[in-house]
């Protein structure tokens, strides 16, 4: 290995990232198409284990599908809420990563297919999560004690402003909430958009750009229920924050953590030098997305016992 700084990344984690720099670069600008296209190819990547168990299922509205693993506590449930910049994504997409973290969690999870932008753009996502997690409670009979809420990027954001929304409406809240890499900011104001945009091999400040004006189309970006960095985060559960150094929205990450615990909240947060966005999405690959979705699932085990 080298002596410079990404000593420390793994063969397999250099390997992905010139991958993913590869395709970046191939893409004249952004497009709604792209990053579809770019998701779908990196989930065709993905093998499921057999022993995972998919069920399509309707919650409250919004198509989804319960992602099952041996031995799960079937009172113990995970809402998980997919990236993908509000305009892409899907339950396919996200599959192998939700049933990692169903194994080490031993928690059934429910996965939504949420409207996205430009097709529906804000608040439409929003109002899929709220319906599917009123669906788990008042038609699945699941308590909030058992209940977690998670997503990464948009899915991240998306997390936290479900709970603002919920709270708001007074609805009884999770037991915690777990954010990969969320995108809490849509008016992209955080420092590593500049200081990361060289090194991040996965999202670039102009889609980014095109991502927030696709979903937000005439809402103000600073409106707290799209971009969550700005709500008030009082009453909140537990949270967990996992977030790269290599990527631009790092500061999306911290600036929460810290908005957080300056309202009371019980926040982990959870740094990995030289990771890009969303690393645990990797496992299938590469040894630090691994050793990460056990740190998600030792939370959630921590939590639960």
């Amino acid at each position: 290995m080298s002596g410079d700084e990404k000593s420390m990344v793994s063969k397999e984690m250099e390997i992905l990232i010139r991958v993913l720099k590869e395709y970046q670069s191939s893409q004249t600008e952004p497009s709604v198409e792209g990053m579809r296209d770019g998701l779908n190819q990196l989930a065709s990547m993905a093998r499921l284990p057999k022993d995972v168990k998919c069920e399509p299922v309707d919650a409250g509205g919004t198509p989804a599908e319960w992602i099952t693993t041996p031995g799960v506590v079937s009172q113990r449930v995970i809402l998980y809420l997919h990236g993908g910049g509000y305009v892409g994504g899907s339950i396919e997409t996200h599959r192998d990563l939700v049933a990692r973290i169903s194994r080490v969690s031993k928690a059934r999870i429910l996965i939504i297919d949420y409207r996205l932008a430009p097709e529906h753009p804000f608040p439409a996502g929003l109002e899929d999560a709220v319906a599917a997690y009123r669906w788990l409670v008042s038609t699945e009979g699941i308590k909030p004690d058992n209940l977690i809420v998670a997503g990464d990027s948009a899915g991240g954001g998306l997390t936290v402003a479900t709970l603002v929304k919920l709270r708001d409406e007074g609805v009884a809240l999770p037991a915690a909430a777990i954010c990969l890499s969320p995108w809490t900011d849509l008016a992209n104001t955080g420092e590593s958009v500049k200081s990361k945009a060289e090194i991040d091999p996965f999202i670039t400040p102009e889609g980014g750009e095109l991502m927030a004006k696709l979903y937000l189309k005439d809402t103000d970006p600073r409106n707290p229920l799209a971009s969550p960095l700005y709500a008030s985060l009082q009453g909140l559960p537990p949270m967990f924050v996992q977030v790269g150094t290599s990527e631009i929205l790092l500061d999306d990450s911290v600036r929460l953590a810290e908005r957080a615990k300056a309202a009371g909240v019980n926040v982990k947060l959870d740094i990995w030098e030289d990771m890009i966005h969303v690393f645990a999405a990797f496992a299938g690959f590469v040894p630090e997305s691994r050793e990460a979705i056990e740190r998600i699932g030792e939370f959630i085990r921590n939590l639960f016992t």
